[in-house]
Parts: structure tokens; C-alpha cells; sequence
């Protein structure tokens, strides 16, 4: 006779453990508004555009192609537009936000460690190099990456892929409504970060399943969300 797996009442629950932290990178770890704002406004001014500092915090978006919309920027013109926000940014030198390089040795400690980034790869990867953070992260997928942006879930799915984990076995971390959305999608559970970019202003209409103040209050956060096995 076969034998029968015995199915769990309905009250007990499955333990949970979280095995990857994932994490967005501009604006809840890297301090990199007022930089992203100035190459704007560079690429604004280089392509003779009237797009002032209100309006790039009124319409700001990890996808920058919805700036580009919002500027009425011609779309024959979005490469260029492009290369002038990169020669822009060259002369910017953003600093981590307080609190992080000691939070990544402390979460590298415990769990695998990823980046899921709107933000090119040159950039992204001079930028982690130049702070030591390589070694850190098991896998950076930046906008080259997926072939979809946020708040596509294409890049998270992308990045569980790559470090063999399931939705279930992750959080991600972020400072935008596109971070939350693409989490939600992706069905993993999702941290906001109020940070120094204008959309985090919209951040708890978008629901995440925590909303942290500092970053520095991420490991109480993911433990948390934790249940013991």
C-alpha cells in the first residue's frame, strides 16, 4: 500500500528564513540625488531645455526615459540625451549614505548580498569598485542587464536567478513606488527606505511590507520577518 504524506492543519505555519538581501543601489545606499539632479540639469541645459530642480522632483523615476517624456525630450534625441547626463555625472563623486558601509559587513555576514539597479553598469560597477563593495555582492544586475526596467520584475526574477534562491527566500530593499511595484510583481516581500530622492515622498502610498526610516534599521527589519524553524 502507498504510503500517504500527511498534510499540516491549517494553523501550522512553514518557518520562514530569508537568505538573500537584495538591495536597490541610487538613493538607499549611495547618496546620489543631488549629483543625479546636477547631470540633469547639465543635459538639460546642453539640449537647451527649460526643466528646472521642481520639475525633476515632481516627475523623477528610476526609469529616466519617463524624465525624458515628462521634458518633452524628442526621442530621436534620447541617446544624446543620454551621453550628456553621463558627461554630466563624470565630475559628481557621491558618498554612501551614514551607517552603510558597516550595515553591508554586518548583512554580508548572513545573507547573500545582491544589487538590482536602474543604473548603467560603467557607472555602478566604478562606483562599487572605488568603495570596495565588489567582493560584497554576489550579483549587480544593473539597466544592461534584463532587457526591462523597473518596475518590470524582470531584473529582481533576474537576480534570484542567478543566486538560486526563490521569491520566498528573499526581501528587497529600495527608495522608489518602482522598487515596491517591482517587488510585488516579482512576489518578494519588499523593505521601503525613506531616502534622499523626491519619489521616496510617495513611497508609503506604494505599500511595502516595511517602511524604515535609515537604513541602519534594515537587519532588525529582515529579522523580523523572520520565523523560527
Amino acid at each position: 500500500m502507498a504510503l500517504r504524506t500527511p498534510k499540516l492543519p491549517a494553523t501550522v505555519k512553514l518557518p520562514i528564513r530569508v537568505r538573500a538581501v537584495i538591495l536597490d543601489w541610487d538613493g538607499t545606499l549611495l547618496d546620489s540625488y543631488r549629483a543625479d539632479a546636477r547631470a540633469y540639469q547639465f543635459m538639460f541645459r546642453a539640449l537647451r531645455i527649460e526643466f528646472n530642480s521642481r520639475h525633476l522632483a515632481k516627475h523623477y523615476s528610476p526609469d529616466w526615459y519617463r524624465v525624458y517624456r515628462a521634458a518633452k525630450i524628442p526621442r530621436s534625441q534620447w541617446q544624446l540625451a543620454d551621453k550628456l547626463w553621463a558627461k554630466g555625472y563624470e565630475r559628481e563623486n557621491p558618498c554612501l549614505l551614514p551607517g552603510v558601509r558597516t550595515l553591508l559587513k554586518k548583512l554580508s555576514s548572513a545573507y547573500l548580498l545582491a544589487l538590482v539597479t536602474s543604473g548603467d553598469r560603467e557607472r555602478v560597477h566604478r562606483q562599487l569598485g572605488n568603495f570596495d563593495f565588489l567582493r560584497l555582492f554576489y550579483v549587480c544586475i544593473c539597466s544592461e542587464d534584463a532587457g526591462r526596467r523597473k518596475p518590470h520584475p524582470a531584473p529582481l526574477r533576474k537576480a534570484m536567478q542567478c543566486l538560486g534562491v526563490k521569491p520566498a527566500d528573499c526581501v528587497y530593499v529600495g527608495d522608489t513606488p518602482e522598487d515596491i511595484e517591482m517587488a510585488r510583481r516579482a512576489r518578494v516581500r519588499s523593505i521601503g527606505v525613506i531616502g534622499p530622492f523626491p519619489s521616496s515622498a510617495r513611497l508609503a502610498a506604494a505599500h511595502p511590507d516595511a517602511l524604515i526610516h535609515s537604513i541602519i534599521e534594515l537587519p532588525k527589519i529582515v529579522a523580523s520577518m523572520e520565523t523560527p524553524e
